[in-house]
């Protein structure tokens, strides 16, 4: 897959004109997406878990509507107990979630910022809640450096979360990509992004990846080396909108405990994993790619705007495909998961946990949970721009 280079500094003004997006490029590989496993969903009771992630001894978080952060452990068995604790109320909308050192666990609230929540005790502290003055709102997914610096981002300026269809409709590119540095400020990294989403570091911190939902790419901030402090395009052209993303990290694989037994490690997470995956980020398109939308954005925002007016009564339903994609440092597609009817749509966010993949959605009741199919990688190239749905 090749990687366009756009080579445009960080931006801090305001937000350029949206740009008009090319159809799909076809995938590199004949075979195209194989078939994604029908999904079991666990833990109905948590709703709307729109971000999914684990952490280091294996266990699983979420975030739901109601404001409440759950954990729980993958049983042994398919089928065996499952205990969801609740572990933290955020008093607001979690979104993204990402668990540091020491157990804690970074928390984007769509309604009260840049948070942080200690499982074991519940506190919950506020690391960020305004920008240059503003109010912090729509704060969507984060990332955290080994030194304690924190990459975050705000889908949009002009439209919060009950009304994200809006922003992206209207194509609005007021999404940004922030910086907290511990004992700092928010600082603005990457304005005039088209719905900024999931972010992601790099295994070597080089560079943090972003999605763009709007744009249906995957966009790359470069944080050291010759290219520091420009944006470029990681991986373009996607076939659907990429949401959440997950770095592919060796968290609770026991092949890689070497014989300390006494870690606390899920029991639900198998050995049977290849090892050498740490370069791999897993992106959930939440839908596939619409070509009425594409049209759409050539007709302008006024058009949009009209059509979210419209919309807002009548919103469509989540789309029964499912996709994932596991993309390489390099921008090029290795995994490549589809399933056309899904029993558990739009979803917003996938991680590996040893040999399952686990699964979270915006709207639907409970986490969805299916092993990993052993299969190589797909040969480097694009993901197929197939539309159904």
């Amino acid at each position: 897959m090749s990687t366009r280079r756009w080579g445009r500094p960080a931006r801090t003004t305001e937000p350029s004109r949206p740009s008009v997006l090319p159809p799909p490029p076809a995938v590199a590989s004949a075979k195209g997406p194989r078939p994604l496993p029908v999904p079991r969903v666990i833990a109905p009771e948590i709703e709307g878990p729109e971000d999914v992630i684990v952490d280091d001894a294996g266990r699983i978080l979420a975030g739901a509507a109601d404001g409440r952060v759950w954990r729980f452990a993958l049983p042994e068995e398919p089928g065996g107990d499952i205990r969801p604790e609740v572990v933290a109320r955020t008093g607001g909308r979690p979104l993204g979630l990402e668990a540091v050192p020491g157990g804690g666990v970074l928390v984007c609230d769509a309604e009260r910022g840049l948070l942080r929540v200690d499982p074991e005790t519940g506190a919950v502290v506020t690391l960020a809640d305004a920008v240059a003055g503003a109010p912090l709102r729509f704060c969507s997914n984060a990332a955290a450096a080994a030194d304690g610096t924190v990459y975050f981002t705000v889908s949009s300026r002009r439209y919060g979360l009950q009304d994200w269809l809006g922003d992206i409709l209207e194509h609005t590119a007021t999404g940004l990509l922030l910086r907290l540095r511990p004992g700092g400020e928010p600082e603005v990294l990457l304005d005039g992004l088209q719905f900024a989403n999931g972010v992601a570091l790099a295994p070597d911190e080089s560079f943090v990846a972003v999605a763009e939902t709007g744009a249906y790419r995957v966009s790359r901030y470069w944080l050291h080396g010759p290219r520091a402090g420009r944006y470029d395009c990681l991986a373009d052209g996607l076939p659907g909108f990429p949401d959440n993303i997950s770095r592919d990290v060796a968290r609770g694989i026991r092949d890689d405990i070497s014989s300390d037994s006494s870690r606390d490690v899920s029991p639900g997470i198998s050995r049977d994993v290849p090892r050498g995956a740490d370069g791999v980020f897993w992106v959930a398109l939440a839908g596939p790619r619409q070509p009425g939308l594409d049209w759409l954005h050539r007709r302008g925002p006024a058009a949009g705007r009209a059509a979210w007016k419209a919309a807002r009564y009548a919103p469509p339903r989540p789309s029964r495909t499912v996709r994932v994609l596991g993309i390489g440092t390099d921008g090029g597609v290795v995994h490549d998961l589809r399933r056309a009817r899904s029993p558990y749509r739009m979803v917003t966010s996938v991680s590996r946990a040893g040999s399952y993949l686990v699964m979270g959605s915006l709207t639907e009741r409970g986490v969805a949970v299916l092993d990993l199919p052993p299969f190589p990688p797909l040969p480097t190239g694009r993901a197929d721009g197939d539309n159904r749905h």
